[in-house]
């Protein structure tokens, strides 16, 4: 899914110079991307402006009396700018344009080709910000609606003998029916654990543990090899040689989680 391009993009123009501020103003009109404008004569007034309204670029002179361009992004903070272009007369505030982390740096007087590769970028960098926002915003939306996979378990407490153990859900090999509790085969040995196998079956990760029998649960990574029985049903051997039964009634869940037929 893509995001639409950019539009009415908000602009701050800021120069003390009226001619100047017309300039870009006039420009910046002949974009049909482009949407409401501000102009500011000064620094003080470029601070209110930002501070009281969204902009997605300001285009700022750097050099204004009392408060230069430089002063804005100070008061500001370069954190809570938007995009800057910066616009002067004097290319040695070059130096310090880019250190204040300005997009473009346009050295009047500019051409109309050079403000048009200007305004690709800030167009470019604002689609950049709008496709990671969008994709904030989905990710938003999906871990706002509680899933299955929220409750899954991890880790299961066992306890025994006096002692609490914590086990690792993916060292288990496989899990038997045991009326109300169930066997937890882990490394050749068996763990019992009070819990209902339907329970716990909606608990454990489906993309690692699969339902083979109404009696039993496999881990898929410690599958080896099934072997064919009769009237549709396998043998499951386990890598450390345990065996279990895959009945006709999840042979069907088996194929659709291996993504092949048996």
């Amino acid at each position: 899914m893509s995001t639409p391009p950019i539009e009415n993009i908000r602009v701050l123009v800021v120069d003390d110079e009226m001619p100047a501020r017309q300039r870009v103003v006039d420009l910046l009109r002949k974009d049909c991307q482009v949407g409401p404008i501000v102009e500011a004569a000064d620094g003080e007034a470029a601070v209110q402006a930002i501070e009281n309204q969204k902009f997605d670029l300001v285009m700022l002179d750097v050099q204004m009396p009392e408060l230069d361009g430089i002063g804005v992004i100070d008061t500001i903070g370069p954190d809570a700018m938007p995009l800057t272009v910066f616009v002067t007369a004097y290319d040695q505030h070059a130096i310090r344009a880019f250190e204040a982390n300005a997009l473009d740096y346009l050295l009047k007087p500019f051409s109309d080709e050079r403000f048009e590769a200007a305004m690709c970028r800030v167009k470019s960098r604002l689609d950049e910000r709008s496709a990671r926002d969008f994709s904030q915003r989905i990710m938003k939306m999906v871990s706002s609606v509680p899933a299955p996979s929220d409750r899954r378990w991890d880790r299961l407490v066992i306890k025994s003998g006096g002692t609490t153990r914590f086990l690792r859900v993916i060292d288990i090999d496989w899990i038997e029916a045991a009326g109300v509790y169930v066997n937890l085969h882990v490394a050749g040995k068996e763990l019992l654990y009070r819990a209902a196998l339907n329970d716990l079956a909606e608990r454990l990760d489906p993309k690692r543990f699969i339902r083979v029998h109404r009696s039993a649960i496999v881990n898929i990574e410690s599958i080896v090899q099934l072997e064919p029985l009769s009237h549709g049903e396998f043998d499951v051997v386990l890598k450390n040689g345990a065996r279990t039964r895959v009945s006709r009634t999840y042979r069907a869940q088996l194929e659709q989680r291996l993504g092949q037929p048996l």
